[in-house]
């Protein structure tokens, strides 16, 4: 029997999306590594701040040392903001697009150096239909989320020959913490209204098109963006 290859690293993978990605993977028998901004007591987390891109190499570095390389990557870490525009912060700016995209394409830029000499990888990116639509008042949220379309797309290409994937989730409206903690009761039902489906994504949806993406049952899936949003951008 050839290598399995089951190592994966998450980022924010402390709660919410990435934390549910964690469990079903840890469940499905995958050697789980995350990473996040929060402390956890965990053999196999290493807390860390991805803002700022020299933590980056900082990550790398550890889990190449301690763990060994990595099969299979998930960009999920990231962080909303929502303000005019007239508001931009530049060290805000510069903050929150390292987070949402630089360090995804810095940290997957150091991990495909064993992926492409091992001729194989797997790698989704979590991305937001609000850069699918744009957001109004969310402009760089929207940005740095879009950001992941033509990334995705072109490294796809680039990568294909290796037996290494690349793709991108969208979703919409997600039932955690996070979404109840920024919605009023109010807002959560004008909210439901304008979603075909009446209702949010559960976050082992999200999870369980991870696990699909990254099995060999979806190898020739590569350099696509999947809308998991319950019909919202249906007609886009």
């Amino acid at each position: 029997m050839g290598k399995q290859y089951k190592k994966v690293l998450i980022t924010g993978a402390s709660k919410g999306i990435g934390e549910d990605i964690s469990k079903t993977l840890i469940h499905q028998g995958y050697e789980v590594y995350r990473t996040a901004r929060s402390n956890m007591q965990d053999k196999n987390y290493f807390q860390t701040d991805l803002s700022d891109l020299n933590n980056v190499k900082i990550l790398y570095n550890y889990i190449k040392k301690n763990f060994g390389e990595i099969d299979i990557l998930i960009n999920n870490a990231g962080q909303y903001l929502y303000e005019p525009i007239e508001k931009a912060d530049l060290k805000k700016t510069a903050e929150l697009f390292n987070l949402n995209f630089l360090s995804h394409y810095y940290l997957t830029s150091l991990m495909v150096c064993d992926m492409k000499k091992n001729k194989f990888g797997r790698i989704v990116n979590i991305s937001s239909i609000s850069g699918v639509l744009g957001e109004a008042y969310a402009s760089l949220y929207s940005a740095s989320k879009s950001a992941f379309y033509g990334f995705s797309k072109s490294l796809a290409l680039e990568l294909a020959p290796y037996n290494i994937t690349v793709n991108s989730i969208s979703p919409g409206w997600v039932e955690t913490n996070l979404t109840n903690t920024a919605l009023s009761n109010e807002e959560k039902i004008e909210t439901l209204d304008i979603i075909p489906q009446k209702r949010f994504i559960e976050p082992n949806e999200i999870s369980n098109l991870v696990l699909y993406l990254i099995s060999d049952k979806a190898k020739g899936i590569t350099g696509q963006n999947i809308n998991l949003c319950a019909g919202l951008t249906c007609g886009c």
